[in-house]
């Protein structure tokens, strides 16, 4: 029994340094960073919307698109349209997309990104913009993604927001986890000049980057990817806070459950294929990015472990007969319980949102995150899952989303 408390003591004190790292560099998003500044030339874009069987929110995202402040004849869109059988390629053409048809069967977004990659390689564009079709964009997104490719940046992640935050207690919870990602993930590595992270959608890659690294998805989650292989070849990430996504949240735990368990499973392959070369990277050559990222990457398994280790904890201390002072452990749960919904508070403010619409997933976010424990110990032991698709149905246009007048 002893060697196991000294192995519960070695968790505690990973998982401990594992937050500590992560609120100091959190609270670097307080510090002042350098504003991209705006570009006089303009580059051309070719926008990809990988999607499959979405009449019924695609439409509001193209007509988003064609509502950009930028030059029409500098952006082209694209819908990959992944064997379609309802109405997603004729809407897509009366909104004045282009097609990209998949007729062979596509595993993933990533493979029907790479279809589209390959089809457009003669083409002019000078970078592609990625969005999903549930997405609706602002009007300024691709000026300002614009900009931060004039100033150098070859990848770059935009603002994720969400369209349906006040939905569900779930889609609430989901929108408060994309601001803290905004704010201390992303933002707050660019504000000391460091990577960021792809976030899934609304993001850009320049042509030449492309080209150059291939764009090669192995995983489940082929954003993390992207990011580990940015990392590993010292390809540094911009955030740029004013090129904002409206996303579509889940708004059940059924689908909560299953777009999550996706995302671990695809963190864990991350974390499996890449553990040796982001180490050496990070070690041998003083890669903050590549040890940054594997520190990323190793929260399943964290989560995982602490889970085991203190349910383990409790039974073998009934088991001795030791005192287990319930009290205690309740008002652990009720700190952590509160200062969640300040962190929750504190991610609205720095991005600055209204409380209001927030108010069920401050309520919820603990029990978001605790669900996340279970997720995260089955996809340690299943590494096998097709990628599933999410369905999309709030049918939102740009207009309601935006509050104020255009940014």
């Amino acid at each position: 029994m002893e060697v196991i408390k000294e192995i519960f003591k070695i968790i505690d004190i990973l998982t401990t340094t594992y937050l500590i790292y992560f609120i100091i560099t959190g609270l670097l998003v307080l510090k002042e960073n350098r504003k991209i500044k705006d570009a006089k030339e303009k580059h051309k874009f070719a926008i990809l919307v990988p999607a499959k069987n979405e009449e019924k929110v695609i439409g509001n995202l193209l007509k988003s698109l064609n509502k950009q402040e930028y030059p029409k004849d500098m952006y082209d869109v694209y819908v990959i349209a992944n064997n379609c059988t309802d109405n997603t390629k004729k809407i897509s053409l009366e909104n004045n997309a282009n097609l990209i048809e998949c007729d062979i069967r596509v595993k993933s977004k990533g493979d029907a990104l790479r279809r589209a990659f390959n089809k457009l390689d003669k083409e002019d564009y000078e970078a592609y913009i990625i969005f999903d079709a549930d997405n609706i964009v602002h009007p300024k997104f691709i000026s300002k993604m614009n900009n931060a490719l004039e100033e150098g940046y070859e990848i770059a992640q935009g603002f994720r927001d969400s369209k349906n935050v006040s939905d569900t207690w779930v889609s609430g919870s989901y929108s408060i986890h994309y601001l803290i990602h905004n704010a201390f993930l992303n933002k707050s590595r660019m504000n000391i000049d460091k990577s960021s992270f792809v976030n899934g959608t609304g993001f850009m890659i320049s042509k030449k980057l492309l080209y150059k690294r291939g764009y090669k998805a192995h995983t489940l989650t082929e954003d993390i990817e992207l990011t580990v292989r940015c990392a590993l070849a010292e390809d540094k990430i911009a955030f740029v806070e004013d090129a904002i996504t409206y996303d579509e949240q889940p708004t059940t735990f059924k689908e909560s459950w299953k777009q999550r368990k996706r995302w671990s499973i695809g963190t864990i392959q991350c974390f499996k294929i890449y553990f040796t070369k982001l180490f050496k990277k990070g070690i041998r050559e003083n890669g903050f990015s590549a040890l940054d990222v594997l520190i990323f990457l190793s929260a399943p398994f964290l989560q995982f472990i602490s889970g085991i280790s203190y349910v383990s904890h409790f039974i073998i201390s009934i088991l001795e007969g030791e005192y287990i002072n319930y009290g205690s452990k309740l008002f652990t749960l009720v700190v952590w319980y509160f200062v969640s919904i300040l962190i929750s508070i504190l991610a609205i403010k720095l991005n600055k949102k209204h409380i209001r619409p927030y108010i069920k997933g401050i309520a919820m976010l603990p029990v978001f995150l605790l669900t996340w424990i279970p997720i995260n110990m089955i996809a340690c032991f299943r590494q096998k899952s097709d990628w599933e698709k999410i369905e999309h149905t709030r049918d939102v246009p740009i207009e309601k989303v935006l509050e104020v007048d255009y940014k």
